[in-house]
């Protein structure tokens, strides 16, 4: 079926500003409470939202095989969980309902008014129900940075990490969506040169850029999946923060890896920007050597081209850049991580998402974290209000900005946004 939506000729009668993340070859998924206090499903144009759930009301989507319900409901579980030619259906759908040639919701102002809100007039939720949360280990950057910091710089990767997407399973309850605060975690630390811990707030909050996927009901139990069929069950992508205690962590991630320094809270942006909006953005992947195994290897473009950017902004003060990176640095694809994730029969359900590990680039100034900017602190990032940052402190505000353009159409995510609040007190 063909992705009539990305057509880049396309126009819409809803106004999009110049540069916007989000025109309508856009059309990302996410979910919302209206002024009127009603949750919804909906997509984005320009600085509208759209009611989904008023638009299958009002018989826009006549013609396509839709549950009742769809759009009235307060996760995209059931939507996704419809697959690839649903998907592919309803977002070409809208994409005809708002160009710019097609007046019958533009001229219908009584239906108008409730399917088309103002961005300001709606808050934004948690796209899907997260059942599982898998976070992975992708960038070959930085998987060397941190080999090079923690163990021998001249062995700085494992023996695995050149032959398997290396990953751990997180906390799905603590994932929040775009402009929820985040307390500074609790936690044993060992000072250095002591051998005795701690407990008491984490010294070392840091981020990590990365993106997530989200994927459909892919296998029953025992079932893997072929690495060329893998994107099939990827529904879209949004921007992750994965917050990081590097101090907690240091203490605790041998023997059995990543617990409570990285399960406190992840960030993600609301909106999920579908497979098939990124699809004129493919670019080839890193080559990899050696060779994966058979059931890894792949051919083609399976990489993406999106570029990422991290901003610092203080309380009161001015935002700082600290990283500009790219997800196309990536090693292993998300078919490549999928296919190893479902290898040994590992169920994987509407709604679970992946993390893709931090992105880190070549360059210091691609580098995906404060761990590595910094290079565990020793060389601080000087902000524009003339402090200074090792790590992130209280009341700062992380900035996670993340698009993909070319000659023809710009498509974003928006941002993923979070300030770091002092740990949590108890009343």
């Amino acid at each position: 079926m063909p992705i009539t939506a990305n057509d880049p000729s396309r126009k819409s009668w809803l106004e999009v500003p110049e540069n916007s993340d989000f025109p309508i070859q856009n059309i990302p998924f996410g979910v919302f409470i209206t002024k009127d206090d009603v949750v919804t499903i909906g997509t984005r144009i320009g600085d509208y939202a759209i009611d989904l759930g008023a638009l299958q009301q009002l018989n826009y989507f006549e013609g396509i095989e839709l549950t009742d319900d769809m759009f009235i409901q307060d996760t995209l579980n059931d939507f996704i969980s419809d697959g690839q030619k649903t998907w592919r259906l309803v977002r070409n759908r809208i994409a005809d309902i708002f160009d710019n040639t097609n007046g019958e919701l533009r001229d219908n102002k009584d239906h108008r008014e409730v399917v088309v809100c103002k961005m300001d007039d709606v808050e934004m939720q948690l796209p899907v129900l997260i059942g599982d949360y898998t976070d992975f280990y992708s960038s070959k950057e930085h998987a060397t940075n941190v080999g090079m910091m923690f163990r021998d710089p001249a062995n700085a990767l494992l023996p695995n990490w050149l032959h398997i997407p290396v990953g751990y399973h997180g906390r799905s309850s603590s994932i929040v969506p775009s402009g929820i605060p985040v307390h500074r975690p609790m936690g044993q630390t060992v000072a250095v040169g002591e051998t005795t811990p701690v407990f008491g707030p984490s010294r070392s909050i840091d981020f990590e850029l990365e993106t997530a996927f989200i994927t459909t009901d892919v296998n029953i139990m025992g079932e893997n999946i072929p690495v060329h069929e893998a994107e099939d069950y990827i529904f879209g992508m949004v921007l992750l923060n994965d917050w990081s205690a590097r101090d907690i962590q240091k203490w605790e991630y041998v023997p059995l890896g990543p617990f409570l320094a990285k399960n406190f809270a992840s960030s993600i942006s609301p909106w999920i920007v579908t497979m098939d909006a990124l699809e004129p953005f493919r670019c080839k992947a890193p080559k990899q050597d050696p060779t994966p195994l058979p059931y890894l290897q792949q051919k083609g473009k399976h990489a993406f081209d999106i570029n990422l950017e991290v901003s610092i902004e203080p309380e009161d003060a001015e935002a700082t850049v600290v990283s500009n990176s790219n997800f196309k640095y990536m090693y292993w694809t998300m078919s490549q991580q999928l296919a190893h994730h479902t290898s040994n029969g590992c169920r994987v359900n509407s709604g679970d998402m992946m993390g893709s590990g931090t992105i880190s680039g070549p360059t210091p100034d691609s580098f995906g974290s404060m761990l590595e900017l910094t290079w565990g602190g020793k060389n601080p990032i000087k902000m524009k209000d003339g402090s200074e940052r090792k790590f992130i402190n209280d009341n700062d505000t992380v900035i996670i900005k993340g698009w993909c353009k070319n000659a023809e159409v710009r498509i974003g995510f928006g941002e993923c946004s979070s300030k770091l609040l002092p740990p949590f007190v108890r009343k």
